[in-house]
This record gives structure tokens, C-alpha cells and sequence, in this order.
């Protein structure tokens, strides 16, 4: 071995004379899955609005920047190119979530054919499809989807550079999509701390810790994190402010405790499926037992999964844990797993696993969506539970007959009160795509709408008042009201959506008068 390098040694597994085979059901699959999952895109558009995050970070697109209110950049992103792409159309949201997805599939089958076999990555592909996780991440389009596809790429380059550790190339590559991740969620700066356990812990690639190019394709992925850290630094370090509010804990009895302790486990195991997310847990045991036996591939798998899910599951006891928050950890556990029902681990699983793994994930699956075409085929859409995703369509389009007839229309914009998601769905859902604005009447900063410039900058104009009929007796406050030099009561918006009503009451105020911008004495 030359000095300063690695050899190349991947685990001794006896090529497989049908490794093409394997490959070419894997593209079947892949393509299967996809032509399945734009028909559920389709119908999903058809009976369901944006989900509120999603309107969200849409508004987020309009108005680019480092960094936003709770999240760095990337969504706000994201969103803006697909609008620009597609003419702010909401499908152009939900492929942009399948297309993701899809590519993050990709990746992972590539890990697991590169660490093992053609047949081991169908497996690990088959597992992870089978899952009420995947077929939300490819309906919806959140923060995660940019992560999970910069996360596991970063597995598969890591790998290739620990293979070829002199290649700059790679290193470089590595550097890029480290930056972009973290550019997408905050999570990806603890990827760099699995680059280092697994330098420290694998004999094989002590060598790395002493490799100036992994030193430097860390800072340099971890340096994008600089213009967030600037603009946080503008803006009273918010988002760090914001994540905080995650961490917070309540006395709980014991009763509770254990309540929401099982409600985290049970969540998991949920969009995993029951019996796969057992397996995954059984795998990573199996691997632990047997550390001073795996081969550096297991080791690898192992590393990357293990410690931060053990992590999770201490923080579990502490606090609920969002089902998101460990998503990047359990890839690898997939690849893990499906080497274990293979046998490629010293200790060998039960044929029992892979059969009740794929026979259980799959009914869920398919359960799931024929659920998905059941209620937005029928009338059962108009569930009180699916309420939050729909009207806002209809509610957009009669907010704007109101706003087109005002007598002033360059001169009027449009205020939302209430939740967050009340600006942001009529920001999406008027077909004129208003800057909409929000009243936040603690004063405080708690969204990115108090970011932003508020009605402070529309001195002297007039304002389309849109209030939720959550407000008590849909009255202006009169903070709001005595704003304006007149405010007149128009009509109601009413949406029914079976047994719920979308309602807002619609006010015109005349000539605002002034307004206390957030966050001034």
C-alpha cells in the first residue's frame, strides 16, 4: 500500500451472475413506483391544497435570502425556482417532492451496491418503498427532501473518497454537497461528525484524520454555513431562538411520560412499518454484538446510524421528538438491514425478517393509498381532519373578487390575521399572488412575516382585511382597527368543507393612519 493512500477493499462477497438482473428490476421497480406515485401526485392535487408549511416556504421563494425565520435558505430556494419553472403551479410543488425522492432512491440503491451486491440494493430499494415515510416525503415537499438527497449522497462520496483518499476530486465533490446540505437543513452539520467516528474508529482509515483534504473538505462544507450565521447575526439570532423553542420540556406525571415516550417509539414504527423497524433496531444490534467481526462496510453502516438514533432515543425520554428529526440516520440503517436478512453480517437473520418486513410494509403501503384514492375520489375529502389542506383554493378566489372590486386597487393590500399559514395559503391561493401581510399581536417576532417589512411601509394606503373565524366573534381588534382612518365591515368568505366551514370575515380599512412595526417600543 503506497504511502498516504488506501487500498481499495470492499466486503468479500462472491459476485453475483445475475448482478445485472438484479440492477435491471431495480430500474423496473424504480420505474413502477413512479408512474404509481404521479397518479396519487395527481389525484392528491386535484382534492388537496397545499399543506401550510409548503404555502409557507412557497412566500419564503418570493423574496429570496441567507436565511429565514426558522429554516436556512435552501427551501425558500427551492420554491422560488419552481414557481419561476412552473408558473407558481401547485403541481410543480408536488413533483418537485416526487422528483426528489426519487433521486434520493437512487442513491441509496447506489450505496448498497456499492458496499455489497446488485441483490442487496433491490432489498434495501424494496424496504424503503415499502414505507408510509417515503410516500409522504413523495407527496410533500419539506425541508427533508433537499436534506435526505444531500445526506445520502454525502454517504456515497464519503465512501469514495475514503476508497481513493488522494483524489481532490471527490474530496471536493464531498465539500460541495456538505455545504448545500447544510444550506437545506441544520441538520447536516452533524455529518461531518460521522466522517470523523468513522476516521477514529475503522483501523483502516485512521489515516484519514491525518489527511489534510477531509480537514478540508469539512471546513469548506461547513463554511457555507457562514452567510446564515451573518444574517442570524442581523436579525437577533432568530432561528437559533426559534430551534431552541424544540428543546423545551414540561413536568410531566408518570403516566404521561410514558404515554409520550411510547407515542415516540410508536410513530417511528409507524412510517417504518412495525415489523421493518424492528428489523432495522434488530440489525444495528446484531452489528454491535459482532463489531470486532464486521467487515469496514458494516462498520461504515453501523457508525453512521447507531450513536445518533441512540441519541434520539435518550432525547425520546426527555421530550417528543418530531418523526422527521432522525430521518437522515435511518438511510444507512436501511442498507444495514438489508445486508443482515442476507446474511452478509456475522450474525445471520431469520428468512422471517425479509418475509414479514416486505409482506407487512407492503399491505401498509397499499393500504395508504388506497385510503389516499378512497377520500379524494369521494366525499369522504370532507373529513374534519383533512380541513387544514382544504378551501383555501376557493377561499383564494373570493378573497380576490373582493380585492378587485375595492376602490382603490393599486392602492390596497391585503392583510391576513391569525395563524401564519393564513398569509401564506391567500398569498398562494388569490390568483393575483398578493404580498400578503400579517398582524402579530404579541409584537413579537414569530414568523417570517414580522421579518419583513410590515404595513408600516403602506402608509396612507388602503387594506383588504382578511380575519379567521377562529378569532372571537370575528371582531378587528382595535389595535388593528383604529390603525385606519375608516374601517368598513364587507362580507364573509364561507367555504364549507363537509362537516368544517373555511370563514373569514372581510374588512376594507381606508387610508392607514400608522402602524407599530414589530419589535419597536
Amino acid at each position: 500500500m503506497k504511502s498516504g493512500t488506501l487500498t481499495c477493499h470492499y466486503m468479500s462477497v462472491t459476485p453475483e451472475p445475475d448482478s445485472a438482473l438484479w440492477q435491471k428490476r431495480f430500474w423496473q421497480l424504480l420505474a413502477a413506483v413512479f408512474i404509481a406515485r404521479i397518479g396519487v401526485m395527481l389525484l392528491f392535487v386535484n382534492g388537496a391544497d397545499l399543506a401550510g408549511d409548503e404555502a409557507y416556504y412557497w412566500d419564503w421563494g418570493r423574496r429570496p435570502d441567507w436565511c429565514y425565520f426558522s429554516k436556512p435558505p435552501m427551501i425558500g430556494w427551492m420554491m422560488g425556482v419552481i414557481g419561476w419553472l412552473t408558473g407558481n403551479a401547485e403541481w410543480g410543488i408536488r413533483f418537485a417532492a416526487l422528483l426528489l425522492g426519487t433521486v434520493t432512491l437512487v442513491i441509496i440503491h447506489r450505496i448498497a451496491l456499492v458496499l455489497f451486491d446488485a441483490k442487496t440494493a433491490f432489498l434495501t430499494a424494496l424496504l424503503v418503498v415499502l414505507t408510509i415515510a417515503t410516500a409522504g416525503l413523495n407527496l410533500l415537499l419539506t425541508i427533508d427532501a433537499p436534506l435526505l438527497v444531500c445526506w445520502t449522497l454525502g454517504l456515497l462520496l464519503f465512501w469514495f473518497a475514503a476508497q481513493k483518499p488522494t483524489c481532490n476530486v471527490r474530496w471536493l465533490a464531498l465539500a460541495l454537497v456538505i455545504g448545500i446540505g447544510t444550506l437545506s437543513k441544520q441538520m447536516m452539520l452533524a455529518f461531518p461528525a460521522l466522517m470523523l467516528l468513522f476516521a477514529a474508529v475503522s483501523r483502516e482509515d485512521r489515516a484519514l484524520l491525518r489527511n489534510p483534504r477531509m480537514w478540508v473538505a469539512i471546513v469548506a462544507g461547513m463554511a457555507f454555513i457562514i452567510p446564515v450565521l451573518r444574517w442570524n447575526q442581523e436579525h437577533a439570532w432568530i432561528t437559533l431562538e426559534h430551534t431552541k423553542h424544540h428543546f423545551d420540556t414540561k413536568e410531566l406525571g408518570v403516566g404521561r411520560w410514558i404515554g409520550r415516550t411510547l407515542e415516540n417509539v410508536g410513530l417511528q414504527a409507524l412510517i417504518y412499518t412495525p415489523v421493518t423497524f424492528v428489523a432495522l433496531v434488530a440489525a444495528m444490534l446484531a452489528a454491535i454484538k459482532q463489531r470486532k467481526q464486521v467487515t469496514r462496510p458494516v462498520l461504515f453502516l453501523l457508525l453512521a446510524s447507531a450513536p445518533a438514533l441512540t441519541c434520539f432515543a435518550v432525547l425520546a425520554l426527555r421530550q417528543r421528538i418530531n418523526p422527521n428529526w432522525p430521518a437522515a440516520f435511518f438511510v444507512p440503517a436501511f442498507v444495514l438491514a438489508a445486508a443482515w436478512m442476507r446474511g452478509l453480517l456475522p450474525t445471520k437473520a431469520n428468512p422471517g425478517w425479509q418475509k414479514w418486513s416486505l409482506r407487512v410494509g407492503g399491505a401498509l403501503v397499499v393500504i395508504l393509498h388506497l385510503l389516499l384514492v378512497i377520500v379524494f375520489a369521494t366525499d369522504l375529502k370532507g373529513i374534519n381532519k383533512l380541513a387544514s389542506i382544504r378551501g383555501w383554493r376557493e377561499a383564494g378566489v373570493e378573497a380576490q373578487k373582493f380585492l378587485d372590486q375595492v376602490p382603490r386597487r393599486g392602492k390596497t393590500f391585503v392583510m391576513a390575521l391569525g395563524h401564519r399559514y393564513h398569509a401564506a395559503q391567500m398569498a398562494f391561493y388569490m390568483p393575483s399572488h398578493p404580498r400578503v401581510y400579517r398582524w402579530e399581536p404579541s409584537g413579537t417576532v414569530q414568523s417570517q412575516y414580522e421579518i419583513w417589512p410590515g404595513p408600516e411601509e403602506r402608509i396612507g394606503d388602503d387594506a383588504l382585511i382578511l380575519l379567521p373565524s377562529e378569532e372571537e366573534e370575528m371582531t378587528l381588534s382595535p389595535e388593528v382597527a383604529d390603525a385606519f382612518e375608516k374601517v368598513e365591515r364587507l362580507e364573509n368568505i364561507r367555504i364549507p368543507l363537509g362537516q368544517e366551514t373555511r370563514e373569514f370575515g372581510v374588512y376594507l380599512g381606508h387610508n392607514l393612519k400608522s402602524w407599530k412595526a414589530v419589535g419597536t417600543k
